[in-house]
Formats: structure tokens, C-alpha cells, sequence
């Protein structure tokens, strides 16, 4: 199953006032996966950016002047999602602005069927404690160090990592860095365990049967006629 793990950054919080998408990011998941699909761009939203979004995504109106217009990469941008679940956090806003986009470019709008909301799904699970993608961060120690603005793209990646946590759902690429480091940290003789199978079975020796040869079975005649006693085998 593909599912795309979006994003956006705005040049103020309220629609009713006209603010617009300033940049759009978003990372896909197959079957829970990562994949490194990605997409990705910033928007001129044909007026200023207020002094309140800047603050959060340092996005200026000269950064932004020579950016495309929204619909410009509307085509691009539906391609992207296709028709697959979009994953957001605190869904309305998100998809309020991105379907505001979409009718002012003539485009058919997302529906809210497909849309799932991780700010429902963490608040569901843990009724009354922080929710915000950073607290859910810090909830399943991702790592946000590099957030040191807000960012569509860099959140849509922090955000696909606490959906897989929220879902539970190992990335390849975690399993495998603990696989080995528990390897590494365990001694001699659990590494030997973890080894592979066949990595195992080559460090056996075969314990395959052979028949004494003449002299070998004559030198161990002689050593038990030698014995004082009669011992019980010999009776055999």
C-alpha cells in the first residue's frame, strides 16, 4: 500500500485572510516502508508572508519572489499523491490550504475520506499528553535535532517516522542497525548465535564414521590384552 506523508508551510494560520502555501513537501511509504520518493517545492503565494510564519519557517517574500505559482506544479503535484491515503498531522489545516490551492487553480479537490489525521490517532492513544510533532518525537525518541525551523519537507520525514511508530511498523533500515549492533555489543558467544545459518553449520566440524584400518584395529587388540583385569567389552 502507498501512502504519502505530507506537509505544508503558509504564510499565516487563517485562510479567511487570504494566506497561502508557501511550500509543500511529502515523503511516500509502501506497505510502511520508506521508499525515497520525495517531493518538494516552495511557492511565490502572490502576497507577503507575515511576520508570525516567519518567525516559525523563515520563509521571506525575496526567497519566495522567484518561486513558481501553485498552479504551476498543480499537475506535478496531483501526479505525486495519486489517489493514494495522504497522512497529515492536524489534518484540517493542511488540507484546508491545499484544497483552497486546487479550486483556485481549477483542479479536482482532496476529499477528507482519504485523508488520515495523526494528531487524532496520537491523542486517541494517549488522551490529555502532548501531541504536537515534536512531543511525538520526543515520545518515541526520533531525532529533531535538525528542525531548527519548521520545514514542509523535513517535518513530512519526521512525521513519517512517528507514523510508523504510532502504527508499529519497523523501518528495514532500524532493524537492521540493531541487528547489528547487538551483535557487535554481545560477546563471542552471542554473535555465534546471531550468526547466519550457514556461516553456523560451516564452523562444525562433519563427524562423519570411517572403519579402523588392519593396524589400527591389531594395536587396539594388543592394548586390551594388556589390561590386568578382563574387562567387560571384551566378553561383548
Amino acid at each position: 500500500m502507498r501512502e504519502i506523508i505530507l506537509d505544508t508551510e503558509t504564510t499565516g494560520l487563517e485562510l479567511s485572510e487570504g494566506h497561502r502555501i508557501v511550500e509543500i513537501g511529502a515523503v511516500v511509504l509502501r506497505d510502511g516502508m520508506e521508499t525515497g520518493e520525495r517531493f518538494q517545492t516552495y511557492l511565490n503565494p502572490e502576497r507577503s508572508v507575515s511576520e508570525a510564519a516567519l518567525g516559525v519557517h523563515g520563509l521571506s517574500d525575496s526567497f519566495l519572489k522567484d518561486k513558481p505559482f501553485f498552479r504551476d506544479i498543480a499537475d506535478r503535484f496531483l501526479a505525486f499523491i495519486g489517489k493514494e491515503r495522504l497522512v497529515m498531522h492536524n489534518a484540517p489545516f493542511d488540507l484546508g490550504f491545499l484544497n483552497a490551492e486546487l479550486e483556485s487553480a481549477g483542479k479536482p479537490l482532496i476529499s477528507e475520506g482519504r485523508v488520515l489525521d495523526t494528531l487524532l490517532l496520537a491523542r486517541a492513544k494517549w488522551p490529555g499528553a502532548g501531541a504536537s510533532l515534536e512531543a511525538l518525537c520526543k515520545r518515541f525518541r526520533i531525532d529533531d535535532s535538525a528542525r531548527l525551523a519548521h520545514g514542509a519537507l523535513l517535518d513530512a520525514e519526521l512525521l513519517a517516522r512517528v507514523y510508523q511508530a504510532l502504527t508499529n511498523v519497523k523501518r528495514q533500515g532500524q532493524f537492521a542497525l540493531a541487528s547489528g549492533a547487538a551483535a557487535a555489543g554481545s560477546g563471542a558467544k552471542e554473535s555465534a548465535l546471531a550468526a547466519p545459518a550457514t556461516a553456523i553449520s560451516a564452523a562444525v566440524p562433519s563427524r562423519r564414521r570411517r572403519s579402523p584400518t588392519v593396524e589400527e584395529a591389531a594395536a587396539h587388540r594388543r592394548f586390551l590384552e594388556s589390561l590386568s583385569a578382563s574387562p567387560l567389552w571384551s566378553r561383548l
